[in-house]
């Protein structure tokens, strides 16, 4: 092999060691204030519902839903699939329990 070859080799090895891990941990980090946006967004409303006096301390969609705080239905944003009704926030807590 010519020293170019080589050493071209060697630039495109080093570059994709760089790049690979540099792009999955951009990915990464995006899904995961993705689910944070979803999150916090759920927890305002339901403190929201909560300060009002229309919600009880463990807040589901369904009571989001139901007194209007949520016109639209909480998807996940990486995979687009609707959260269950069912899923609940404990305001004492602050445990978010989102059901897909």
């Amino acid at each position: 092999m010519s020293d170019k070859k080589v050493i071209g080799l060697t630039i495109a090895i080093i570059a994709g060691m760089i790049i690979i891990p540099t792009i999955y941990k951009v990915h990464t980090e995006h899904n995961n204030r993705l689910l944070l946006v979803v999150e916090k967004e759920f927890k305002y409303n339901a403190k929201n519902c909560f300060l009002n006096g229309e919600c009880e301390r463990v807040v589901t969609l369904k009571d989001l839903y139901d007194q209007g705080y949520l016109e639209e239905k909480l998807t996940n944003p990486i995979t687009k699939k609707y959260y269950s009704d069912t899923s609940s926030i404990n305001l004492d807590t602050n445990e978010i329990n989102l059901i897909s």
